[in-house]
């Protein structure tokens, strides 16, 4: 999963045109840089789980700087788009997506911007968007096995994991990234 904001945290996500023209630029490299299961658009960051076909950071400079391009020539912009780096978390299982991917589906609710992810129009949660399927290497086999997971520590809020998988809103969660810790909200 990936998460980016913009420059000062500007709510830069509330003008439709805006926002409009990131899902146009999310889905023009999907297939070339990477392939789509999950993004919501936020009014100031995002959030996409995305499997990349190139580099991570290859993936995120293509919507990154793919964004703040059309930007400029479509929208007439010289701001500053986007705050420098992102986060990243690597997805080690099928829990561990459905975690991921109930927070990214349930994260406008959390901040209050609608009352069910299906109504928040700039999510995957929203009927209409075309994603691709799960990654091969999570999904589950008959036996409760998954094909390819990744050694990696257990989730340690079992209680928030098993919440978050089921269906319960989640609460907002803050992640570690090198030096620093990122709220998500």
């Amino acid at each position: 999963m990936v998460t980016t904001s913009t420059w000062g945290r500007r709510s830069l996500f509330r003008n439709n045109r805006w926002t409009k023209l990131l899902i146009a630029t999310l889905y023009h490299y999907r297939g070339s840089a990477y392939l789509i299961h999950e993004f919501v658009i936020m009014p100031d960051h995002i959030h996409v789980l995305v499997s990349p076909l190139t580099s991570l950071e290859r993936a995120v400079q293509f919507l990154k700087g793919g964004f703040s391009y059309r930007a400029k020539c479509e929208l007439g912009s010289n701001m500053e788009v986007w705050q420098k780096g992102f986060s990243d978390h690597r997805i080690r299982d099928d829990s561990d997506y459905k975690l991921h991917a109930s927070y990214v589906r349930h994260n406008p609710v959390m901040a209050g911007l609608c009352e069910r992810t299906e109504e928040y129009l700039y999510s995957s949660a929203h009927p209409g968007f075309e994603l691709d399927q799960v990654p091969q290497g999570l999904k589950p086999l008959s036996d409760g096995e998954l094909v390819g997971a990744a050694e990696a520590a257990p989730f340690q809020d079992i209680k928030r994991q098993s919440e978050l998988v089921s269906g319960a809103i989640p609460r907002p969660f803050k992640a570690r990234t090198k030096n620093r810790t990122i709220r998500h909200a």
